[in-house]
């Protein structure tokens, strides 16, 4: 079940409808990357390209304020329901943080949500740890909203990258290893990820306190990670990078991602189908971009003095959609595709329309 979101939209007509009216097909023409644009330890390259045609969705942040849209808790902490009720799709992007419920959730998955979905199980992992009630006077059940997005490539990795080839995991009362071998794996796997994002939280909290010189943990919940980046002391450091780097992204009516590096190395890149669906994530990416190089400002060593090339950023998507090619095929049109590189990974939710949204994250 923690696998099932991906089986539950394929079962559903709407999702094909909603990809068809906005989805980039694939296009023979390379893409423009210009930059750099560099703020202290963060630089930014700019990907630019055709943009989809058609309004752009919704985002989760904006479909919750509006209530368009509902997350609630299901009693498993890998896995939550969402149902949109309103009458436009929305986007929601693998790293999303949904704040409230139980315990504060990233979402596993991007895609396109269509209007009037009906209840559909999304995967997801646990960025707070010990809680498992309300906190002050917040919704148990569900939750309120998704501001925040998860500021580290490392635990983008552990939550997404394919699990490396291992052994046959095989149930005491099954020596054959029939009947609860598959289930067993997936839920080791599960476990395993969910482990690593926890200590990522952690790690993360860490370096930011070091570097902001002050504690970033909540009392409310000192292993939240989305009251962590609530901090007011890292707030204000957060918007130095935003204010000085987010006007370069919506000069251009072309563009539609980003890549990022942090202290002189490739760290990630998004793409999406259009700029208008660029820009409405904009903002908030850049927060997580920032955030992310915060904890690494002043690294041991010190960091590059120049920032990457263009020839490197084009390197290193090409290199990620070159690398060997992992799809989870689905009815209705849709598939989750993995590709590993030498060097990185690329993401992609896509139809046989176009693609939904990439992800490219450096190992």
């Amino acid at each position: 079940m923690r696998w099932s979101l991906l089986a539950a939209l394929s079962a559903s007509p709407l999702v094909l409808s909603a990809l068809a009216a906005f989805a980039a097909a694939p296009s023979s023409d390379p893409a423009r990357i210009s930059g750099p644009v560099t703020h202290e330890n963060l630089t930014v390259f700019f990907i630019h390209g055709t943009s989809a045609p058609g309004k752009a969705p919704l985002t989760l942040e904006e479909a919750l304020a509006k209530r368009a849209v509902e997350v609630r808790e299901t009693g498993n902490v890998n896995q939550l329901e969402i149902e949109n009720s309103g009458n436009e799709p929305v986007f929601i992007q693998a790293g999303d943080i949904v704040k409230g419920g139980q315990q504060d959730r990233t979402l596993m998955v991007s895609l396109l949500l269509p209007p009037k979905s009906g209840r559909i199980p999304i995967a997801s992992f646990c960025v707070e740890q010990g809680r498992w009630s309300a906190r002050g006077k917040e919704d148990v059940k569900t939750f309120a909203s998704s501001s925040g997005h998860v500021p580290s490539r490392d635990m983008k990795i552990a939550m997404q990258a394919p699990p490396k080839a291992a052994q046959p995991v095989t149930n005491a009362a099954d020596p054959a290893g029939r009947g609860q071998t598959v289930e067993r794996r997936v839920s080791d796997e599960t476990g395993r990820k969910q482990r690593a994002v926890w200590d990522g939280v952690s790690r993360l909290q860490k370096n930011l306190a070091d570097k902001v010189g002050a504690p970033v943990a909540a009392p409310e919940s000192a292993s939240s990670l989305q009251l962590a980046l609530e901090n007011k002391k890292l707030v204000t450091e957060q918007k130095t990078y935003v204010e000085a780097l987010r006007a370069a992204g919506e000069a251009s009516d072309d563009v539609v991602g980003y890549v990022f590096a942090i202290n002189g190395q490739i760290s990630s890149g998004d793409v999406y189908p259009s700029n208008a669906l660029f820009r409405k994530m904009w903002a908030k990416l850049l927060n997580a971009g920032a955030t992310e190089a915060i904890g690494h400002r002043n690294d041991t060593p010190a960091p590059a003095a120049t920032p990457p090339t263009v020839e490197a950023v084009n390197g290193f998507l090409a290199g990620a959609e070159q690398g060997t090619k992992n799809e989870t095929p689905l009815t209705a049109g849709l598939r989750q595709e993995t590709r590993e590189g030498e060097k990185a990974y690329l993401f992609e939710t896509a139809s046989s329309k176009g693609f939904v949204h990439r992800n490219y994250l450096a190992k």
